[in-house]
């Protein structure tokens, strides 16, 4: 299942990022996604509220089967082993994290999962690969010394300078706000988000 992963998201390359969605529109943010082209969609853990945890798996766990075989989703702002395990349980196949917590990274591999620590120094992405939104110019000069390293750029990506960090050496990247927008969420407008999405997999397709 790792592998399967790592080669979807490596081919290709945005994987969205969904926070505050209310479980009911789960379905229709993911089937607007896929519509436009996407294919990798992570839902975050609110750490403001845990007893909202459970709401979030629930949704991972309904996408996952509505979706199989078609898009791949993970959890996002995974601090904890714990959570680790909810999410392997609701069917989640990768973790995106904050930061480079060791006991998060090691029971993701365990759990045969994809982990996708956060990072920026190359100090702590050394550290993530061993257990962006500075900017593409500061993604090409890290990349330098640690070519060796997968790097996925998050924040501020749009479909605007999506390909300008794929050049600068990212393999993928994490489109929040931007694509799943709260709002359009909120009005009913899907066909944003499928527009969207249209869009930065064009942008995607010039850097390649």
């Amino acid at each position: 299942m790792r592998e399967k992963t790592v080669e979807w998201a490596l081919k290709e390359k945005i994987i969205a990022i969904v926070r505050g969605m209310e479980a009911k529109d789960c379905l229709r943010v993911a089937q607007a996604l896929y519509d436009g082209g996407i294919r990798l969609m992570e839902i975050t853990y609110d750490q403001r509220d845990p007893a909202q945890w459970a709401k979030t798996a629930d949704a991972i766990g309904k996408i996952a089967e509505a979706f199989e075989g078609r898009m791949l989703v993970g959890a996002g702002t995974v601090t904890t082993p714990e959570l680790v395990t909810r999410t392997r349980d609701a069917g989640g196949q990768f973790i995106i994290s904050p930061d480079t917590n060791p006991a998060v990274i090691a029971r993701t591999r365990e759990l045969e999962l994809v982990s996708m620590p956060g990072a920026m120094t190359p100090s702590e992405i050394l550290a993530a690969h061993a257990a962006a939104a500075l900017g593409s110019a500061y993604l090409k000069a890290v990349r330098s010394p640690i070519s060796h390293v997968r790097i996925m750029a998050v924040g501020g990506i749009n479909e605007k300078n999506a390909a300008e960090f794929l050049k600068a050496g990212a393999v993928g990247l994490g489109v929040g706000g931007n694509l799943a927008n709260r709002q359009w969420i909120a009005d009913g407008a899907f066909e944003k988000i499928t527009q969207t999405a249209q869009a930065l997999v064009a942008a995607v397709r010039t850097a390649e």
